[in-house]
């Protein structure tokens, strides 16, 4: 017959304790929900097959240009947060940029702010206080069809942003904050909120929230047959054989 004692009793609850806190954690620990999968996916594809997949399924340009270049080498995914600034040149209006600021305060985790500045390409549309605010709400990344400024300080802190070009001026004064959270169009692609913005060192391209799925699924098929591509190039020493063989360039 087993015999209890204090020692013994204490090594079973101590045991059960511990079955118990790994089952809460367990179910605390949910699976991750489709954005968070979707996200994912898009963060391990190149933008050039994202870019080729939008133009196979879709027929369009969702490709922002050789003008929008990032201010270090990163890679990104994140939900589209927009807005637009038009310009307001001589304005002593303290609130004319509040809904800016607003727009960055009111954006979740894994957000991408797109922005888009009227004729700005010597404006910066955002700088150091911006990104570090961005940063701290757990932004993935900016992307601005005009200026940036405070480079340095963004690429000691880490924060990702393209832009289509890097300027010391400032928007106050000169601009208004004219609209967020709906369609803008930056460096030539509409934007909705909510769509994916993908970036890496081949540019930006914008994904429809209502295409990303089939989006993805087109892209990383083209990613595996082109990264399939490489040692059969270099086995063969012919690109010609490699494209008939995968149908892929």
């Amino acid at each position: 017959m087993l015999k209890w004692n204090g020692r013994t009793s204490g090594l079973l609850m101590a045991a059960l304790l511990l079955c118990l806190f790994a089952a809460a954690r367990i179910i605390a620990s949910p699976p991750p929900s489709e954005s968070e999968s979707l996200l994912d996916g898009f963060r391990h594809v190149e933008v050039a097959s994202v870019s080729d997949a939008l133009e196979q399924l879709t027929g369009k340009r969702m490709y922002m240009s050789h003008r929008m270049q990032p201010i270090f080498t990163t890679k990104f995914a994140g939900y589209a947060v927009t807005v637009r600034l038009k310009k307001d040149e001589g304005n002593n209006d303290p609130s004319a940029l509040d809904g800016m600021l607003a727009a960055i305060d009111n954006g979740p985790p894994n957000s991408v702010y797109v922005m888009s500045v009227e004729d700005g390409a010597d404006i910066a549309g955002m700088g150091g206080l911006m990104g570090t605010a961005m940063m701290s709400r757990d932004y993935v990344g900016a992307v601005i069809d005009g200026g940036v400024r405070d480079v340095a300080y963004l690429r000691k802190i880490g924060f990702p942003v393209y832009a289509t070009g890097i300027v010391p001026s400032t928007s106050v004064h000169h601009y208004r904050f004219d609209t967020a959270q709906t369609p803008i169009v930056c460096d030539g692609v509409t934007v909705h909120p909510g769509d994916i913005v993908a970036a890496d060192s081949d540019g930006v391209v914008v994904v429809p929230r209502d295409k990303a799925a089939e989006v993805l699924a087109t892209a990383q098929q083209l990613d595996f047959k082109e990264h399939s591509m490489y040692a059969y190039i270099e086995k063969l020493k012919s690109i010609e054989q490699a494209v008939k063989q995968f149908g892929r360039l």
